[in-house]
């Protein structure tokens, strides 16, 4: 069991926990997950790593509530305890100095996306963020984001923080005036799926993480297969990252409709 130390509230839905897990914290590295569990008949859920501190052997979480099993995780308080976390799972994001990398993450997506930017500054890149949200109460993580950004450009659809817009068009914007060498996204599935129709068109490289419907974790149920390039691959093992020109995003959209 995994206790919580630290309890943070970004916003009605979207909660952030500190979690006790050494091991994890001393290997994790950007990209990887866990899969949590609470109460010994609950669902299994993964959720990306957004940060860890090997000395203080704790990792971060940010959950947005979204079902009964989020509700869950996000209603524990400090001094609860989350029943199972294991990890680190999946391939980890790949590090090196590509030039000029742009980070799209929207919404509770951003999370996942602070250690993608972090290594990726610290690899030597010139790195710019684009967040977006719904509105201003929603945009996360905007502070930590900066520290290894070289610019930050914040995206709100209703305007009413950074500039109105979709990330499509933060994004669009900065391949318009210089040349970006890599881009980095996460978020929504509808969201990917739009930023890498616009990177294709640009001939901009893209990554997309992918947050299908998961169970185990370990390539055996086949929840989570998508396919990439023609071929069948499972976000568990496979991912969660992958080539976003070659994600079929309409057969990903269609299955996480399962539980609808």
């Amino acid at each position: 069991m995994n206790k919580i130390i630290a309890k943070e509230n970004f916003s009605e839905k979207v909660v952030r926990l500190e979690v006790e897990a050494p091991l994890i914290a001393k290997s994790r590295k950007a990209g990887h997950f866990v899969i949590v569990r609470v109460g010994k008949k609950g669902e299994r859920v993964p959720y990306t790593i957004a940060a860890a501190d090997p000395q203080k052997g704790t990792i971060t979480l940010v959950i947005q509530r979204v079902g009964k099993s989020s509700e869950k995780v996000c209603s524990l308080e400090v001094g609860d305890y989350i029943t199972d976390l294991v990890g680190p799972l999946g391939k980890a994001t790949h590090i090196e100095n590509f030039g000029t990398v742009v980070c799209a993450g929207g919404g509770v997506g951003v999370a996942p996306m602070l250690p993608i930017i972090e290594a990726m500054k610290k690899a030597g890149n010139r790195v710019i963020s684009v967040l977006a949200a719904r509105t201003k109460e929603l945009v996360i993580l905007e502070e930590q984001v900066a520290q290894y950004s070289d610019e930050v450009i914040v995206m709100t659809d209703d305007g009413s923080y950074g500039e109105k817009g979709l990330i499509t068009q933060g994004v669009e914007k900065v391949i318009q005036r210089e040349k970006v060498d890599l881009c980095v996204t996460i978020g929504p599935a509808i969201m990917m799926k739009f930023v890498a129709q616009l990177t294709k068109k640009y001939e901009v490289p893209t990554l997309a993480s992918l947050n299908t419907i998961m169970v185990d974790g370990t390539g055996m149920c086949g929840a989570c297969r998508v396919t990439v390039g023609g071929k069948t691959k499972f976000v568990c093992i496979d991912g969660p990252e992958f080539d976003a020109h070659q994600v079929d995003f309409d057969e990903m959209l269609m299955r996480l409709k399962a539980y609808n």
